[in-house]
This record gives structure tokens, C-alpha cells and sequence, in this order.
């Protein structure tokens, strides 16, 4: 039997930053036929107080890498924060597909059990185990991220719908 955890957690990463590479693609083919800065979609926010499209997707494929590796018992791979362009937009999601499909379904083996710690942006450590993980903490702030991507450009008038953000299954 398939782990639980690998098949709750690997398929749906790939599944949804497929989407995400798909949104990024019309984003960009949007900009070119629009004649317009691509800063004004790549820098475009819902409210002054959340981060940019370009951080939404960073923050989207960190939780993908960082949630998969953690489960998965190994390390997640260091990604730099510096992309500045739908292209290079593109090339961070091809990374972190090829990390988390390269990961072996092995290393899921007891991941729901398994100690997660976490230093989320305080100076107290978070403790769960690998399934209140995955279900209450990567998965939910993960599609939080790839939900807000496709949202500041569907409010900036890309024409995206649901099946863009779905992706292929």
C-alpha cells in the first residue's frame, strides 16, 4: 500500500503548481499582448499589507519543498529569493517539481507520526506530528499562496479561471 501521507501530499503539490506554472503563463502572455510592465502584475498585490504576486509564488513553492522534504525525512534544497521575472518565476516552480518528484515514496514511511518542528516566524518552536502537518499547516498555507497568486491576477484582469488554477489530474 501507497503511504498516505506521500499520496495526500506529493500529487497534490505537483497537481497545483502545474496550475501555478499554467496562471504564470497567461500572466506573462497577458503582459505582452497588453504592452505593459510586467513589475505591474509581478509587483501587484490585493492589499498594501500582503506581499506581491512575485513573493506569493516564493512563498507557494517553499511551503511545496519544505512540506515534502520534512515529510519525507530529508533535507529541503536552499532556493535564493531572487527571481525577478515570470521566467524566472517559471524556472523556481521547475525546480521544486523535480525535488519533490525525485523524492523516493520510501522516506514517507511513518511521516504521519513522525516529529515536525517548526520555527514559523516566532521565537517559540511549533511541535506536531507529520499528518497534523501536512493537514493543518502546509496544505492550508500553501493554497492559501497559490490561491492569492491566481487572484491578484484575476483581479488585474487576466483572463484565468478555475480550471488554470486546478490544473491537471
Amino acid at each position: 500500500m501507497t503511504n498516505a501521507v506521500y499520496i495526500s501530499s506529493i500529487p497534490v503539490f505537483k497537481q497545483m503548481l502545474g496550475g501555478l506554472k499554467v496562471v504564470l503563463a497567461k500572466a506573462q502572455a497577458h503582459v505582452l499582448d497588453k504592452k505593459l510592465d510586467p513589475n505591474a502584475l509581478l509587483q501587484a498585490r490585493l492589499y498594501p499589507d500582503m506581499f506581491a504576486l512575485l513573493r506569493q509564488v516564493q512563498v507557494a513553492s517553499d511551503f511545496a519543498k519544505g512540506v515534502a522534504a520534512r515529510l519525507g525525512g530529508v533535507e529541503p534544497p536552499k532556493l535564493e529569493d531572487n527571481e525577478l521575472t515570470f521566467d524566472e518565476l517559471q524556472a523556481r516552480i521547475d525546480t521544486v517539481l523535480a525535488f519533490i518528484t525525485g523524492l523516493d515514496a520510501a522516506g514517507f514511511e511513518g511521516a504521519a507520526t513522525r516529529e515536525i518542528v517548526l520555527q514559523a516566524g516566532t521565537p517559540k518552536e511549533k511541535r506536531m506530528n507529520g499528518q497534523d502537518y501536512l493537514l493543518h499547516y502546509g496544505l492550508p498555507h500553501f493554497f492559501f499562496h497559490t490561491t492569492t497568486v491566481y487572484a491578484i491576477l484575476r483581479h488585474n484582469g487576466v483572463e484565468v479561471g478555475k480550471k488554470d488554477y486546478v490544473g491537471s489530474f
